[in-house]
């Protein structure tokens, strides 16, 4: 029983349990004897019938206690914000998506995006800037639905 002056939690479970047969075993006591006798009498019964079981049995180990990195943390939060950038890049004008995904995306210059919309490069230049804006404004705002101003 020494080694339970170091378990706490045990300590505590051996003397309940102690104190539960105690209660239950009430009518064996001989009286008058010694209370306290029979008492650690029952205590060390318990402690070794512990001892046994744990013996008979495997380690078992809490995979928290020895390896508490182990859990994945949610990533729900990066679905749902993915989701939403996609919804809001969809609700774009036209024009704005296009020149958003050509360059943003799909990683063209200025120049070739341009040459594949068939428009000056400024023109590149300012639809990006406005579309940056408008998704800027709905994923800020958290409103995902933005009126259509085609300009």
């Amino acid at each position: 029983m020494v080694l339970l002056r170091y378990d706490e939690d045990r300590s505590d479970d051996l003397v309940q349990d102690c104190l539960v047969r105690a209660m239950s075993k009430w009518h064996l006591w001989r009286r008058p004897g010694n209370l306290r006798a029979w008492l650690f009498t029952i205590l060390h019964n318990i402690y070794v019938n512990d001892v046994q079981k744990a013996a008979a049995r495997p380690n078992v180990i809490e995979l928290q206690e020895y390896l508490p990195g182990i859990s994945v943390p949610p990533d729900q939060g990066d679905g749902l914000a993915l989701r939403e950038v996609a919804q809001s890049v969809q609700r774009l004008p036209e024009d704005q998506r296009q020149i958003l995904l050509l360059v943003g995306l799909e990683g063209f210059s200025y120049e070739e995006a341009a040459h594949i919309a068939g428009v000056p490069v400024g023109t590149v230049m300012s639809r990006l800037s406005r579309a940056r804006a408008k998704l800027r404004g709905m994923l800020d705002d958290g409103d995902s639905s933005i009126e259509r101003n085609v300009t």
